[in-house]
């Protein structure tokens, strides 16, 4: 499977969650199933981004671009990590605020639901997305990667989101969970993003001094 079809199949992954868990989230007053969704919307314009890097990379040298677009995909995975650690820091902001004012009452089981199927669906991407070499003889890139990290951190998210629906159904009170959820994840995600935003820039300028 190339690349390209990887992405593709990960990106219609990413549509079909993105309303169920926007929908539960509102429905149940759950911030952290309506990061997931945001997270997941985030990621489907993300996929956009590196199948047109994808493509930009595979053009032909012409007389305006005589060396084509060696650094489009490094480009579109510095887009892909920016955007996620920008989305975890908001995330962690509105965490923090619920925590400090009070979480609202948070209904479990639609979370629990929703969150399990979510957690699944992305392992299954994750899978898809780290099969090795591709089968048009390229090798695994930066691109890739971020996209590869930003939907296992979606399966680990979801993971997560749906123990604490768990516990919350079961305890019918423990609502601070949610919020306290969503913190962590936001931090543990937003901390890789960084890291990967480092690497990316080293590549960049790496191919800039080339």
């Amino acid at each position: 499977m190339t690349r390209s079809h990887r992405l593709v199949v990960v990106l219609l992954l990413n549509v079909v969650l993105v309303t169920a868990l926007v929908a539960v989230g509102l429905a149940a007053h759950s911030l952290a199933v309506l990061a997931a969704g945001a997270d997941y919307l985030a990621d489907a314009a993300a996929i956009g981004v590196s199948l047109l890097a994808i493509w930009l990379a595979a053009k032909p040298p012409s007389q305006a671009r005589p060396h084509g677009y060696p650094a489009a995909t490094n480009v579109a995975a510095l887009v892909n990590a920016g955007w996620l650690f920008v989305l975890n820091i908001l995330i962690a902001t509105a965490a923090i605020y619920r925590l400090v004012g009070g979480a609202r009452q948070v209904d479990g089981l639609p979370v629990l639901i929703v969150s399990g199927t979510a957690a699944v669906v992305m392992l299954i991407g994750a899978l898809v997305l780290g099969g090795g070499a591709d089968d048009d003889g390229g090798e695994e890139d930066l691109n890739i990667r971020a996209v590869l990290l930003d939907t296992a951190a979606d399966a680990a998210a979801a993971a997560g989101v749906a123990v604490s629906g768990a516990i919350i159904l079961a305890t019918d009170g423990w609502y601070w969970l949610d919020p306290a959820a969503a913190l962590i994840i936001a931090v543990i995600v937003g901390y890789h993003a960084a890291k990967l935003l480092q690497k990316i820039a080293a590549a960049l300028r790496v191919a800039g001094a080339a």
